[in-house]
């Protein structure tokens, strides 16, 4: 039995062949991804049987589990799915281009230059803008440090170590500039700053949803239309070359649209780390280093990380609600370390 089908157009132009295996990798976590969404919407302070919460999605229940439902906790599962497909794929693009598997949006300098920029318009507005200018400014501040980056490591092209390096450097002097606004700011505004550096989805509502959909929607899109130029750029530029990718061009639109994915969701969630470390790592184990499944499965994970990690948040601890990245953080950590001697016993 053939495990691969094939598929192919002229018009437009394309050919490729997808593994049966991975398709129902992808189904079976696109199905489990809904239904920890499902019993996750019923879960907190105030329990919401799932029927009931079925029934309130297509608007047949009363108006208070209606009202929780659709206007407070679906906002929070929606973003919580988007931030965590947005950090997994900017990572697993990130280990493509550095060749590295210890690669994550941070690397770049891309969250803790968000991190900083959404932190000082925290402490130095001061009230005078709408907050719903946060991820604007954040997406801003992520580019600023990747460009900055991508600038310094220039030297007749881009070497993805030279990149790795002064990623790292431009990253500390972003955290260094954080923890700045923080102490010059209001004092009576750390503590908010405080909190959205921990990384959480507390608070959000459908305008945050509408705002950072069809930003992270869109280059999600463009990243998977990109897996065969990340596939080409992992195994190195001289066979990149050799099979006509042209590399500084295409490394830079996919640095971009990393950026881009990381920094909106960093914009719209705070610093929930390691999420574009683990999933990427997850991912592989289950459908292998092939980007045009690699990509999917990544965004999957991604989103089932940050929706537990919210869940956690949401209902271990009531009445309290602890940021979502304070467990990301706690199940990050160990892989981080577990990577790391790995990578020194090879």
């Amino acid at each position: 039995m053939n495990r691969y089908t094939v598929v192919r157009s002229h018009k437009p132009s394309y050919s490729f062949q997808i593994d049966k295996r991975n398709i129902g990798i992808v189904l079976l976590l696109s199905i489990l991804l809904a239904a920890v969404a499902i019993i996750s919407i019923g879960l907190g302070s105030i329990r919401i049987p799932v029927s009931e919460v079925l029934r309130s999605l297509v608007g047949a229940a009363d108006s208070t589990h209606q009202m929780i439902v659709i206007n407070l906790r679906m906002p929070r599962i929606v973003v919580s799915l988007l931030v965590g497909a947005a950090l997994a794929v900017s990572g697993a693009i990130l280990q493509a281009l550095i060749r590295n598997p210890l690669a994550s949006p941070d690397l770049t300098g891309t969250t803790t230059g968000a991190t900083a920029a959404a932190v000082a318009f925290i402490a130095f507005s001061d009230g005078k803008f709408s907050i719903q200018w946060l991820p604007l400014v954040a997406l801003a501040g992520g580019f600023f440090a990747s460009t900055l980056t991508y600038l310094a490591a220039w030297k007749r092209g881009v070497s993805p170590y030279r990149f790795a390096l002064i990623g790292v450097s431009v990253s500390t002097a972003m955290s260094a500039l954080t923890v700045f606004f923080m102490v010059a700011g209001p004092l009576y505004l750390a503590s908010q700053a405080l909190g959205w550096l921990s990384g959480t989805v507390y608070g959000t509502s459908w305008d945050h949803v509408l705002a950072v959909f069809p930003w992270i929607a869109g280059f999600l899109l463009i990243a998977v239309g990109q897996a065969r130029n990340l596939n080409a750029q992992e195994l190195g530029e001289d066979v990149a070359r050799g099979v006509g990718v042209p590399v500084e061009r295409k490394r830079l639109l996919l640095v971009a649209v990393s950026v881009a994915l990381a920094g909106s969701a960093v914009g719209i969630a705070g610093g929930i780390g390691f999420v574009g470390l683990m999933a990427p790592h997850m991912a592989r184990k289950l459908v292998g280093s092939s980007y045009g499944t690699l990509l999917p499965v990544s965004a999957l994970l991604g989103a089932l990380l940050v929706l537990l990690a919210d869940l956690g948040a949401r209902t271990l601890f009531v009445p309290l609600d602890i940021p979502a990245g304070v467990f990301t953080a706690a199940v990050g950590a160990p892989f981080f370390m577990y990577l790391l001697y790995k990578s020194r016993q090879g």
